[in-house]
């Protein structure tokens, strides 16, 4: 699905590839009202892998933000990112020229380990994160003679690929789940957690924050007026997860502010004058994954869209 008009210059090109959080939808193990539906075929639902967004100005070199452990699968159901014509660009080909990560969380990283055979890209992130990465030797399947890793300032510009202008923000968050100590601080700003700005030649500004604990002032002030935001959709409610019986974690707890409620995105956007908000990294029990849901009404009648596998967004 593509939203926007089509235009013979380049312009700044959005590609969610996948608009789920971890675990995707459904999740593997998961009988949740919404998983148990889908599986039963009831009509209103749509199956959604790990989050994930592509962007390009011309629509043939290609940066990823985040790398989903369903990478593989993204790649095949996106013919956008699929090596082209071998007559032209030879057996082993990829679009794809460069990866950000906006944390370190599993379903962010875990994908750069199918971008492994030899192809060479650019790797962006903070120190922090990088960190992170560096720290693991898993990764170090990522031959250093194609990967190009990069650490970035944040609130420095740099260009992510051909046409396309980044800055790195902090948002509030926390660290991954597989770094937490036996205190955990959920409203960190720093390089653990970032949103990114993107800019395209013709003064598109869109972002991309599939994490955020809470909307502060400064956020708020950054993302008034933009044409886009693709702001975390992770739960409706706070304690959705605990009300449901499948976790014991409120959304607080996993540095994840909630859609609904009076301290909720859909009413901390509301005056922020932005053009399109749309929600990704959704979890698989947000009831607005039902197309048939109140919450889904009350969400789109506040101008947001749900974002869906394989939906392109041009500015």
């Amino acid at each position: 699905m593509l939203i926007g008009a089509e235009a013979a210059s380049p312009r700044l090109r959005a590609l969610v590839l996948g608009a789920a959080a971890g675990g995707g939808f459904p999740q593997w193990n998961c009988n949740c009202a919404n998983c148990a539906a889908f599986r039963r075929g009831i009509a209103g639902f749509e199956a959604r892998t790990q989050s994930s967004l592509a962007v390009s100005s011309d629509g043939v070199r290609w940066a990823l933000l985040n790398a989903s452990p369903d990478l593989g699968r993204q790649f095949l159901a996106c013919r956008q990112i699929q090596p082209d014509d071998p007559v032209i660009v030879g057996l082993r080909h990829t679009p794809i020229a460069s990866v950000l990560l906006t944390n370190g969380d599993i379903d962010h990283v875990a994908g750069l380990l199918t971008l492994r055979e030899k192809q060479p890209f650019e790797l962006f992130s903070t120190a922090g994160i990088a960190e992170v990465i560096g720290g693991n030797p898993i990764f170090q399947a990522l031959d250093p003679k194609f990967v190009t890793r990069r650490t970035v300032t944040l609130d420095a510009p740099f260009e992510l690929v051909d046409g396309v202008t980044a800055r790195l923000f902090p948002v509030p968050g926390k660290v991954p789940l597989y770094l937490e100590g036996d205190v955990v601080d959920t409203d960190l700003e720093g390089e653990q957690t970032v949103g990114v700005e993107l800019s395209g030649r013709h003064g598109a500004r869109a972002y991309y924050i599939p994490g955020c604990a809470r909307m502060t002032e400064a956020l708020a002030n950054r993302l008034r007026g933009a044409d886009a935001v693709f702001f975390d959709g992770t739960l409706w409610q706070d304690d959705e997860m605990i009300r449901m019986g499948v976790g014991a974690k409120t959304g607080k707890r996993m540095g994840h502010m909630s859609m609904s409620g009076p301290d909720g995105s859909i009413a901390a956007f509301a005056g922020l004058d932005v053009a399109r908000r749309i929600f990704v990294h959704i979890n698989n029990t947000n009831p607005v994954l039902n197309d048939f849901s109140a919450e889904r009404a009350e969400a789109e009648a506040a101008g947001w869209t749900i974002a869906r596998d394989g939906m392109e967004v041009l500015l």
